[in-house]
């Protein structure tokens, strides 16, 4: 079976998780982020690159807490930016 692929919004939101989690990593290198959170290290580079855009929601909240990030910064951070009202194409005219 065919997987359909994942729609662009997903991607960027993926990539804006990605950056957060490397932005909040700082100094940390990802195997010591990766023990802090026995999250393996290859997932989180992936999740960095933007490779897997859907992590795990225990993935996303094992990161999260080993980076204290709290987990509404993150929702907030990766959700799409607003679109305004007047927007023909997705808003509401």
């Amino acid at each position: 079976m065919v997987r359909p692929p994942l729609p662009e919004e997903v991607r960027a939101r993926g990539r804006r998780l990605g950056e957060l989690l490397r932005t909040a990593r700082a100094e940390r290198t990802i195997p010591q982020v990766s023990a802090l959170s026995g999250v393996p290290a290859e997932t989180l580079r992936k999740i960095e690159a933007g490779r897997i855009p859907t992590p795990a929601f225990f993935t996303v909240v094992a990161l999260a807490e080993a980076l204290d990030l709290p987990l509404g910064e993150v929702v907030a951070r990766c959700a799409p930016p607003a679109v305004p009202a007047d927007d023909p194409v997705k808003g509401v005219a």
